[in-house]
């Protein structure tokens, strides 16, 4: 069995889909590994690394004889028409509102396994690539709102006088939200959060962390039993955001992590909000490649609203990409061990498996979720998520 590790073609990914450590464990499985040159360079991780694993550094062109395929992100038409048909494709591969590129692959014969589908079940944790990236997106948001504030984090008492320590808001108690709440503290901030789930409240104070929301009824009872939040009242909704919108004028930064998977981002803070506040505030929208939780949020930008900064950053795992692909990697490898037969060392597709039941897209020239159909609108059934949440 061969398998092949792209270099990736979107000019804005520096991650890559293996490490030294994944290609001895794929290696160990049977397998044959071709890296491709250049492919771990954004990485940190050069050929000379590869190949001291034990794989083998080729050409784009051996793509096409490849039996697996390890992305980052979703193939373009030219690497789709490049591979052999009955090939599997494994990687992050965003079928949300791409119905047509995933209807591409189908035609084009491919297998293809959508990572970020992955179930939250005990056996799959540590395949979950919405956690591992979700978790460094979190800590990389601070460390980019403390580069542009231009004071300091921590309280300090000096001879001179007392720098105030940074008030931090993070908005969303997920994977990122938790993590940026603890990196915040790390740095001396003083932290406090929120989110629409009562469960999140014992997550946030548990980190050193305020929680702040209209806690009535309606809010105790705001979480169904998968852990996912309940739709709020008209009435919850308007107080929440009068509570949030007097206490971000507060605030020195504001991180946001609220992601709704196959919809919009939710609009968390309005124009009229980000201008109140303090002259030289800081605001980081983790979700403004799906439209931004902040209203005057630019993708790929920091963009001047009123005093403050919103900080638009695309791919932001993909910032430190050293870290990103090491996490990915191993997520990937994991899955991967779930595809192939221990006895025969060659693939083994099995769509009643039910991790490749959840994350298959295409098999056999069919796209094989419904909701992922050109004729099919999406709906995900999820009324509100963190980025990476719980």
């Amino acid at each position: 069995m061969k398998i092949f590790v792209s270099r990736e073609r979107d000019a804005g990914e520096s991650r890559v889909a293996a490490s030294p450590d994944s290609v001895k464990r794929l290696i160990g499985l049977g397998a044959e590994v071709v890296v491709e040159r250049g492919a771990g360079e954004g990485s940190r991780l050069p050929d000379a690394a590869f190949e001291a694993a034990g794989a083998r550094i080729g050409e784009a062109e051996e793509a096409g004889s490849a039996d697996l395929v390890l992305k980052v992100r979703r193939p373009d038409a030219g690497e789709i028409a490049s591979y052999r048909r009955g090939a599997v494709i494994v990687g992050i591969l965003d079928p949300y509102g791409h119905e047509d590129a995933v209807a591409e692959m189908a035609e084009a014969g491919l297998t293809s396994f959508a990572m970020e589908l992955m179930p939250r079940i005990t056996r799959a944790q540590v395949m979950d690539v919405l956690s591992s990236q979700a978790n460094l997106a979190g800590y990389q948001a601070v460390v980019d709102a403390a580069a542009l504030y231009d004071r300091a984090f921590p309280m300090m008492m000096t001879a001179a006088g007392t720098v105030p320590a940074a008030r931090v808001f993070v908005m969303g108690a997920g994977v990122a939200g938790l993590q940026s709440i603890a990196t915040a503290r790390r740095l001396g901030a003083v932290v406090t959060a929120t989110d629409v789930r009562p469960a999140a409240k014992e997550q946030v104070e548990s980190l050193g962390a305020k929680f702040v929301a209209v806690e009535d009824d309606e809010f105790r009872a705001a979480e169904t039993a998968a852990g996912y939040a309940k739709p709020m009242s008209e009435a919850y909704q308007a107080q929440q955001a009068e509570l949030t919108a007097s206490h971000i004028t507060k605030q020195d930064i504001v991180i946001t992590t609220a992601l709704i998977p196959g919809r919009p981002a939710p609009r968390l803070v309005s124009r009229a909000v980000v201008e109140s506040m303090k002259p030289g505030s800081v605001i980081v929208d983790l979700a403004v490649e799906r439209g931004g939780n902040v209203e005057g949020a630019v993708p790929g930008e920091v963009a001047e609203v009123g005093p403050a900064r919103v900080v638009g950053y695309l791919n932001v795992p993909g910032r430190i990409a050293a870290s990103a692909s090491l996490l990915y990697a191993r997520n990937l490898s994991a899955f991967v061990e779930t595809l192939i037969d221990k006895e025969t060392h060659a693939l083994r597709i099995d769509l009643s498996d039910e991790l490749q039941a959840a994350t298959a897209l295409t098999h056999d020239g069919n796209v094989v979720q419904d909701r992922f159909r050109r004729e099919t609108p999406v709906d995900t059934g999820v009324s509100a998520t963190d980025q990476g949440g719980d």
